[in-house]
């Protein structure tokens, strides 16, 4: 495991760290309501019952704003440094990326990938519904059209087909993410994943599990004519896996390391058993590479990414902060009409995340409605 020798944090929670993590997480937590409440249910809601093209790109512009506060808070506020390595994403294309699942933070560092390429409101996840239920977070997941599964394939399998078909827009730019172990990695969950691929006859790993298939399969099969590529992403870290609270407060990462390996469609079978051997073997392929990590210290070939820039993060937080101001005065001190529109905002978007509405376009009601009548 990526820890120091005493096992104890980079950084120390000292009373100043405390108090800066509470107030970076009230930042958070203010600016994702008020984006939400004024900019996105009007982006994904609204303008979605005219367009789900512009719909997407009017709620990328916004969250993707309140998505680069992240990266802002892990490399210029923490001083983490994120090291690049291996090949460079295409910022023009649509792509789907698998990654390791080290830790319950791995998908946050991808935003920092997602930002450099301009695609940060862009970048959709499948993830655990049980994360849907997160205060605040849980709506955002929902308008930014993340995919929520229960690990359950006869449940999740008509929602993602139904999701993944919204996807196949050329014109709309997509970062598909997914851990296909599906779950963060764990000693104890290696001993069980060793123990399985020892008595299936599959490769003995050490440093991943044995991925799942059945949803990275159902991304290319419902998405292969409309993607330009895969990107595998392996993550490290040093020198301790992070948790949520380490990043808010500052004690770990001191580096995260990500190397980024494009593979060709073409490259990839199509065969659902096929892809099973061929998606063991990556995970296969990135053992070693993570095997390599740990006794050098770094992935081959870095420095294919520059690092942010602070101006332009300073200027992006004055901006969500500038717009949350505005909203937030207008909330508390100006017409009740402005309470009662969040209010009335705060319930749709409740139960939009429970039952996982998304919008349709007011020409498709009216089209099944004819081809109902139709019929």
């Amino acid at each position: 495991m990526e820890v120091h020798n005493d096992g104890t944090a980079r950084n120390a929670l000292t009373p100043l760290r405390l108090v800066r993590g509470v107030l970076c997480l009230f930042v958070l937590f203010l600016t994702a309501f008020m984006m939400l409440v004024y900019f996105g249910f009007f982006g994904a809601v609204v303008i979605r019952f005219f367009s789900i093209h512009y719909s997407r790109k009017v709620t990328s512009f916004f969250f993707g704003a309140w998505l680069a506060l992240w990266p802002f808070l892990f490399e210029k506020i923490n001083k983490t440094k994120v090291i690049f390595s291996g090949e460079t994403v295409d910022p023009k294309k649509r792509i789907l990326l698998i990654a390791n699942h080290r830790t319950e933070v791995d998908w946050m560092y991808l935003w920092d990938l997602a930002w450099r390429k301009g695609q940060l409101g862009y970048i959709r996840y499948i993830l655990k519904s049980s994360l849907m239920k997160l205060p605040i977070f849980g709506w955002s997941f929902q308008i930014l059209e993340f995919i929520p599964v229960q690990r359950k394939w006869e449940v999740d399998g008509p929602i993602m087909h139904q999701m993944l078909s919204t996807f196949k827009d050329l014109r709309d730019p997509l970062w598909l993410a997914l851990f296909p172990e599906g779950t963060d990695f764990t000693e104890q969950k290696c001993i069980r994943s060793q123990k399985y691929a020892a008595e299936n006859g599959l490769p003995i790993l050490n440093h991943v599990l044995i991925p799942k298939t059945k949803g990275f399969y159902a991304c290319l099969e419902d998405l292969r004519e409309s993607l330009d590529a895969v990107y595998d992403v392996t993550i490290g870290y040093k020198h301790r896996c992070p948790t949520f609270l380490d990043n808010a407060f500052g004690l770990d990462p001191s580096e995260v390391h990500m190397h980024v390996r494009r593979i060709p469609l073409d490259d990839i079978p199509t065969s659902e058993e096929k892809v099973t051997t061929w998606l063991v073997n990556q995970f296969h392929l990135k053992d070693e590479l993570l095997s390599g990590f740990h006794s050098q210290g770094h992935f081959p070939q870095q420095g294919t990414e520059g690092e942010l820039s602070t101006v332009k993060c300073l200027v992006n937080f004055s901006m969500v902060v500038l717009l949350t101001g505005i909203c937030t005065y207008s909330t508390f001190f100006l017409s009740i009409w402005f309470k009662v529109y969040v209010s009335l905002v705060c319930a749709y978007l409740t139960s939009a995340t429970y039952f996982n509405i998304q919008p349709l376009p007011i020409f498709h009601l009216f089209r099944a409605m004819f081809n109902g009548k139709s019929s």
